[in-house]
């Protein structure tokens, strides 16, 4: 069946209409004595109601415009109106057909169901790349960064492991950010953040260019991937960094590799070994689910050539100039100049711009894959 405008809009509209049905559906849900005494059962309900909210509102306003359009369209195509009327109900045809056609997208946007994943922790890897000393300190300035962006968001953090850098700066740090929606919103800082500066040490006043790399992976469960323990290489260390005596003097510390991927984890942010291993495992499962879905998007990626949601860890993202204090975002061709305000953890501005971005991307990728 060839694809057409109309059929689009047909779809549209009933799919409006099928989201009204269930909000209120919900809604009536809500009021049942069974459902307000099953906690479990009301939360989920209540949650559903609450996100399913924007669009049935809208879905609403929606369908009354174009019931509003259908009647003005059949006023003005009367035979036997009067010529006054008629100009009159053909001018508010064009207006709704205006009013109706501007909603559109943000009812696609609306439409598109909620990534799984997106409420998932965010297990976010923070590692200094090219600059020596200066690419720990900007390292570390990333990871005040996103920690301050968590603290405003209420979300809790823990620190899975840290290697520290010479000056303050910091090698690699790898921790957990849990709260809603926390991998959806740091998804996409996955990449390589390159900085511009002249570092405190450079004497003459030259502006230096260096680089950290992000990786943000969604924390797995157990139930997304099975990990054979025959394809787990466990080793056990002394701890090398601080925490007292019994860290530095028992074997506490874990590494585990993951033979068939070469994935290697390591943590010794605990005293226990236990703890530590079941923190690395958790990392470990994470990377595997990480990799999977890289490889999606990769494909999706390859098919329509979409810029933002690619999860290529080794494509420059974004450039943190100091000098003009400008922050650039490669991908979206985002730029501001609150770099101070974005180091000290208000991101909302370029979360939001790449959300939107990933979101027309998706609403780019169903169409293709309707049209196909």
């Amino acid at each position: 069946m060839p694809h057409t405008p109309m059929s689009d809009a047909n779809r549209l509209i009933a799919r409006l209409r099928e989201a009204v049905v269930r909000y209120e559906d919900l809604g009536r849900r809500l009021a049942d004595p069974e459902v307000l005494a099953d906690v479990d059962r009301l939360r989920s309900i209540a949650r559903e109601h609450s996100d399913l909210e924007p669009l049935a509102r809208a879905a609403g306003r929606h369908l009354k415009l174009l019931d509003e359009l259908a009647q003005a369209r059949e006023l003005a195509d009367a035979p036997d109106v009067d010529p006054e009327m008629a100009a009159l109900a053909a001018a508010e045809v064009e207006d709704l057909e205006t009013r109706t056609a501007a909603e559109v997208e943000t009812l696609r946007r609306l439409l598109l169901p909620p990534d799984p994943l997106d409420d998932r922790p965010a297990v976010v890897e923070v590692r200094a790349g090219t600059g020596g000393d200066e690419a720990a300190l900007f390292a570390a300035d990333l990871y005040r960064m996103y920690t301050r962006y968590a603290a405003g968001k209420g979300w809790d953090v823990e620190v899975v492991s840290a290697s520290e850098g010479t000056m303050g700066g910091i090698k690699e740090v790898v921790f957990i950010a849990r709260g809603r929606e926390a991998y959806g919103l740091l998804r996409y800082e996955s990449g390589v953040h390159r900085v511009q500066r002249v570092p405190e040490t450079e004497s003459q006043g030259r502006i230096h260019t260096s680089a950290a790399t992000v990786a943000v992976l969604p924390e797995a469960e157990e139930v997304d991937l099975e990990i054979d323990p025959s394809d787990l290489k466990i080793d056990v260390f002394r701890s090398s960094g601080p925490g007292g005596q019994s860290v530095n003097t028992t074997d506490s510390a874990v590494r585990i590799t993951h033979v068939p991927s070469g994935l290697v984890v390591s943590c010794q942010d605990e005293k226990s070994q236990h703890k530590n291993k079941a923190k690395a495992l958790k990392v470990l499962r994470s990377r595997l689910l990480d990799r999977m879905v890289a490889e999606r998007e990769a494909e999706r990626a390859r098919q329509r050539r979409t810029q933002v949601g690619t999860g290529d860890r080794s494509a420059k993202i974004r450039t943190y100039n100091f000098p003009q204090s400008r922050v650039t975002d490669h991908r979206i061709g985002l730029t501001t100049h609150r770099l101070d305000a974005i180091l000290d953890g208000d991101l909302d501005e370029v979360v939001d711009a790449l959300r939107l971005a990933g979101i027309e991307e998706r609403i780019e990728a169903e169409t293709v894959d309707v049209a196909s």
